[in-house]
């Protein structure tokens, strides 16, 4: 995975609910109202949630009749993972003045 596509993962990754919704489909697929349940927002607020896991290759949206799965994509956050874990011990903490 290259930096550029670090940064769409990363983005993503920088909002709280979009952070929710990674760890609900850690337990499995679920659907787009399962996912919006314990949010307040509204079904577009949610959708624009998924559509930006999605464009960072995080999620995947499928269509099975009526239901409508989101799933993690398997292996999606390894490249952000190996990047943190190659800059994590890299640099010396800065001295307070």
């Amino acid at each position: 995975m290259e930096t550029d596509d670090l940064s769409p993962v990363f983005a993503a990754l920088a909002d709280p609910t979009r952070r929710a919704i990674l760890d609900r489909l850690a337990g499995g697929a679920a659907s787009v109202q399962d996912l919006a349940r314990p949010f307040d927002l509204s079904a577009p607020a949610v959708t624009y949630h998924l559509r930006v896991l999605e464009e960072a290759g995080l999620i995947q949206r499928t269509r099975l009749a009526q239901w409508r799965p989101c799933a993690l994509v398997p292996g999606a956050l390894k490249g952000a993972a190996a990047w943190i874990a190659g800059h994590g011990g890299t640099r010396k903490p800065r001295k307070r003045r």
